[in-house]
């Protein structure tokens, strides 16, 4: 309790230091002069990025006909299921057998509910079958329902050539040049495809060690290690970094893979909002300050995770505040960068470049390999004693089996190629290539009258449906002109605010931006999807609010 009463007494002390007026107009509190300018540089942190988010509010009309329109399909949902339970419509979904009937239901509930009436109605929007190379366009295998999308059924026919904005083939690796993948074809002769077993066992080969070492280089930290699955990474690796009598803040938009992993734990989760450092210092305040609950006793650990780019949002975290208040609270910082790594930075290497912040600042780097580098798995690295750590107390690295060796050489190939190692200059024309695409094309979307959220610098593109109805019209109309989106709606995001989420690559051309944008104004004229009127959020304003100094 020592340390617990310091903290109050240091922050008892600087709260009477301000009052009393004496602080000098020379010290600078966020990056900036506190009535100077706002967005200048300090410790080498570009403070501009944070004025570049934009999360427009939408007109009030289409709140309201948003929930209107969930209103009447609900409505609907419910006449249609008195009429499964009188038999006058089929009933497609499991059902309990007839002799468990006086058993709890297995099956019916509100999500069920939600599934057969509301879900069945746009299914055919989602696991759409792809028949090529998934890179910046692909082949679909054309399928038709003939009952309601409960089922359907293949023409024979192949939609080609369709523009691929839903995948995160961020740097365009996921790619078959026989050239580039030379090296990969090499170690799967050597090596073969599986290696069916777990690291600690039969299964570390020299090329995990190789990626291991680079993957450290890459990101600058003292080691890494390396799992065959991203979901994983975060999921497994948690519960092994914290447990009963640990405090996790968690971002409310961290992905699900962070979500469970804190769950898992046995830690105790609170939950600030999204980038807002406000309500992060007060939770670290009072963690600090009473400890844990009954008890009172100082937490054992005191984690913050969050993520590099949130990947609905397409906001980029505020890692220098972020790193300023962990620092003051001394608590542990975990960084996931599985949409950031290579896609932000000038040299691709996530958000830390992106800001200018030392990586050894940030505890545990988590990123997956599954995105930028086209291919599969997840890293963590960070000091030495961690990971030395986590090789024997990891549940992912103990007793999942190790990545496959073509996997492996994958990734070293990449991330080679965007470091240069390779005697090339590709990796880094990308990394620019794709910053280039993702400033274009959110720039037009604007231009263009549509609502969009995120980071002006986030390859992660979400456009605003708001209605139910337009999601499942949106993508439809799209593919009507072979462009492929994801679109994503409740409960994957607040109920009035469901999107079509665009993933920019550096494999796409200006052509193929062109065509997507010239789709986009024709469905956003024909479905009124241009809702914006420039009218900021009050969620940017919250930036203006910080109350606490980064460390000079």
């Amino acid at each position: 309790m020592a340390r617990t009463a310091d903290l109050a007494g240091n922050l008892h002390l600087r709260s009477q230091f301000n009052q009393n007026n004496l602080k000098s107009d020379l010290i600078t509190k966020n990056g900036f002069h506190k009535n100077g300018q706002r967005n200048g540089t300090a410790n080498g942190v570009h403070f501009s990025h944070r004025a570049r988010e934009s999360f427009e509010q939408a007109p009030l009309y289409v709140a309201v006909m948003t929930y209107l329109g969930f209103g009447i399909v609900t409505l609907f949902g419910y006449f249609r299921d008195f009429l499964r339970a009188v038999g006058l419509e089929i009933c497609h979904l499991a059902q309990e057998r007839e002799e468990q009937k006086d058993f709890v239901p297995l099956y019916q509930d509100f999500e069920n509910f939600y599934t057969r009436n509301l879900y069945m109605r746009v299914r055919d929007n989602w696991n759409r079958p792809i028949c090529s190379l998934p890179g910046p366009v692909f082949d679909l295998m054309e399928r038709v329902s003939d009952d309601y999308n409960w089922t359907f059924r293949l023409t024979g026919r192949t939609i080609e050539n369709v523009v691929n904005m839903g995948s995160y083939n961020y740097l365009g690796f996921a790619e078959n040049n026989t050239h580039f993948l030379k090296t990969v074809a090499e170690t799967t002769k050597e090596y073969g495809v599986g290696v069916c077993s777990t690291r600690q066992e039969m299964g570390n080969l020299s090329v995990h060690k190789e990626l291991e070492d680079l993957v450290a280089t890459f990101l600058g930290a003292e080691s890494a290690m390396t799992f065959g699955m991203g979901f994983a990474t975060n999921s497994m690796n948690i519960p092994a970094l914290v447990g009963k009598g640990s405090l996790i803040l968690s971002d409310e938009l961290n992905h699900t893979s962070l979500i469970l992993g804190a769950r898992l734990s046995g830690a105790t989760i609170r939950v600030f909002k999204h980038n807002n450092m406000q309500s992060l210092e007060r939770m670290l305040r009072e963690a600090v300050s009473t400890g844990q609950p009954r008890t009172h006793r100082p937490w054992k650990k005191i984690l913050i995770v969050v993520e590099g780019i949130y990947s609905m949002e397409g906001s980029i975290v505020r890692l220098p505040e972020i790193v300023a208040l962990k620092k003051k609270y001394k608590a542990y910082l975990y960084l996931d960068e599985a949409h950031s790594i290579g896609a932000v930075g000038p040299t691709g290497r996530g958000v830390t470049e992106y800001f200018g912040i030392d990586p050894s600042d940030v505890d545990v780097l988590m990123g997956t390999f599954t995105k930028s580098f086209g291919a599969a798995g997840g890293y963590i690295a960070g000091k030495k004693e961690l990971i030395d750590y986590l090789r024997s107390h990891s549940h992912s690295a103990v007793y999942a089996t190790a990545m496959c060796p073509p996997v492996a050489e994958q990734i070293i190939r990449a991330m080679k190629c965007i470091m240069g190692l390779d005697s090339t200059t590709v990796g880094i024309r990308r990394v620019r290539q794709l910053a280039e695409n993702t400033r274009y094309f959110r720039q037009r979307l604007q231009e263009l009258g549509f609502i969009i959220y995120g980071s002006h610098e986030s390859p992660v593109v979400p456009l605003l449906l708001y209605m139910p109805g337009k999601v499942g019209a949106f993508s439809r109309a799209m593919l009507e002109r072979k462009i492929g989106v994801v679109v994503v709606g409740f409960p994957a995001t607040p109920i009035g605010e469901a999107r079509a989420r665009f993933c920019v690559s550096a494999a796409h051309t200006r052509e193929m931006l062109d065509k997507v944008l010239g789709a986009l104004d024709e469905v956003g004229d024909y479905l009124v999807l241009k809702f914006s009127r420039r009218t900021p959020s009050p969620r940017p304003e919250l930036y203006d609010e910080t109350d606490f100094e980064l460390d000079s």
